[in-house]
């Protein structure tokens, strides 16, 4: 058996991300390179680790076993490179940092850059997913910390508030639903809504609400963040749900009406996560702390 951290690293990505490709990419590795290193990983023990499959790649009984074992080596490896860092110049050390998409865009970014200043030699592997699937990443070892909706199961998880994070529908000032003082969310679903990008957590989210309700939302169009989605709708394009935070900080004369949503799931808190806050090492634990600092 002839595996390397690369190697094992790849096969991780791949598994995360559901696709070779996606998975090379993550790797900063070619595709070729990536399916090279995967066979000759199969190869050398005779076995497959991959079902492939039109949808992607999933695991073989094989595969799950390596997974279980390549995650505790490279949180090892990781752990042995942090603890002598202090001894080399220039060896860094990485935390994986997951987040929902309201975190990862309206509370974030500052925060991670004053903390990337002050800790010149700690990276972070920020990625965007939604809640559900982050906390079953740390349950599986996937990853050391995650911001989440408080809607989300985190059972076996430790968890500490990070902020309020309440849902807004917003419309224009002419729309139909523009003179209630209130509108339930199932009521919203007869019309157009203007959708964040489709791989986006709290698209994933509200699209699972509209489900719950027994509807579909009426997506019209798509934007790439919160400040697209406000400005369509301020030009008439249609409804949106955004975070309280996003309203907030709007450019001075963005003209929209925004309602609280009532529902309890869109009262929401962001929940910062771990399998175990105090067994962190002590680079993730630096940035635990920069993320509670009052």
């Amino acid at each position: 058996m002839h595996f390397d951290l690369t190697d094992l690293r790849l096969y991780l990505n791949i598994l995360d991300s559901g696709n070779i490709t996606a998975g090379a990419a993550r790797s900063h590795l070619s595709l070729a390179a990536a399916s090279a290193r995967i066979r000759a990983m199969e190869a050398s023990l005779g076995t497959d680790f991959l079902q492939r499959g039109r949808r992607g790649v999933t695991p073989t009984p094989a595969g799950k076993a390596l997974a279980q074992h390549a995650r505790v080596l490279l949180q090892q490896a990781e752990r042995l490179k942090q603890d002598l860092a202090e001894y080399a110049n220039g060896v860094k050390g990485q935390v994986r940092l997951l987040c929902n998409t309201t975190a990862i865009t309206e509370y974030l970014p500052e925060l991670l850059a004053d903390f990337l200043r002050e800790h010149p030699n700690l990276d972070i592997d920020l990625q965007e997913l939604p809640s559900a699937r982050i906390t079953h990443a740390l349950r599986q070892g996937a990853a050391d910390l995650g911001i989440v909706s408080d809607a989300v199961d985190t059972t076996d998880l430790q968890t500490q508030v990070f902020c309020d994070d309440p849902l807004m529908l917003i419309m224009p000032h002419d729309h139909p639903l523009a003179h209630a003082t209130s509108v339930s969310f199932a009521d919203t679903l007869h019309h157009d809504y203007v959708g964040l990008n489709v791989n986006s957590a709290l698209a994933v989210y509200l699209e699972e609400q509209a489900l719950h309700a027994g509807s579909r939302m009426l997506i019209r169009i798509r934007a790439d963040g919160f400040d697209g989605v406000m400005r369509m709708v301020a030009h008439g394009a249609g409804l949106a749900i955004v975070p309280l935070a996003a309203v907030e900080r709007r450019s001075p004369g963005l003209p929209f009406k925004s309602l609280a949503l009532q529902e309890p799931w869109g009262q929401r808190k962001l929940l910062l996560c771990a399998r175990d806050f105090a067994a962190l090492p002590g680079y993730a634990k630096s940035l635990l702390h920069a993320l509670t600092r009052p």
